[in-house]
């Protein structure tokens, strides 16, 4: 079995991580930055910007260099890093710190089932993506009524999706891994993958469970 693509993914996955996280509690920390993002539509443009990254990376990774691939994966690690700068003004820093901890353990538990299971989870697809836009409905519903029962359903619900999400793109991982695959541009694209996997979890896990700030 050649391993060399699952190091390549999760070197990708951790960089992604190490980016967001690291750029976001910087953000929170520069005063400049933060008027920057937070007056005025600086903070609609970026999700915007992510937005079309995101939609840019995935339609178009396959006829992508790699290294345009990877520019594209750091810039948008780096974008939802100013976007979590909110998070780092809203939640306690040991409170986010224990959410990414318990992220961590279920991506690992759920990464695990992915790699192992001798179960087909594309069966599933259609149900993860059903159960999807279902979260997406959900949320857009609830800015208009404000209710916390719906929040924390549609956080709970997210985290189910999510998880599945974990096990079905990490199956994905190991088909191309025992397939000999060494392409850089598959490796970003399944650690972009599992990151957005991993980003969705811990941030519903930390709406249901962080503690605000005083």
């Amino acid at each position: 079995m050649n391993n060399n693509f699952y190091s390549k993914v999760f070197l990708w996955l951790f960089i992604g991580l190490l980016v967001t996280f690291g750029s976001g509690y910087l953000t929170m920390n520069s005063e400049a930055i933060l008027k920057l993002l937070f007056n005025g539509i600086g903070y609609i443009v970026i999700i915007i910007a992510q937005l079309a990254l995101c939609i840019f990376l995935t339609a178009r990774i396959y006829k992508m260099q790699p290294t345009t691939a990877k520019i594209c994966y750091i810039a948008y690690s780096l974008l939802t890093g100013l976007t979590f700068s909110a998070l780092f003004l809203i939640f306690k820093l040991d409170s986010i710190l224990i959410v990414f901890g318990v992220t961590a353990l279920l991506f690992g538990i759920f990464a695990l089932i992915g790699k192992t299971t001798n179960m087909d989870l594309t069966k599933f697809s259609t149900f993860l993506l059903i159960g999807l836009v279902g979260v997406i409905i959900l949320e857009v519903i609830n800015i208009f009524i404000m209710s916390n029962s719906l929040n924390m359903f549609s956080c709970i619900l997210s985290i189910i999706i999510f998880l599945g999400y974990i096990a079905f793109d990490m199956q994905r991982v190991k088909r191309f891994n025992d397939a000999g695959e060494e392409s850089d541009n598959y490796a970003i694209i399944c650690a972009f993958q599992l990151y957005l996997d991993f980003i969705n979890v811990f941030i519903d896990l930390l709406r249901l469970f962080g503690k605000n700030r005083d």
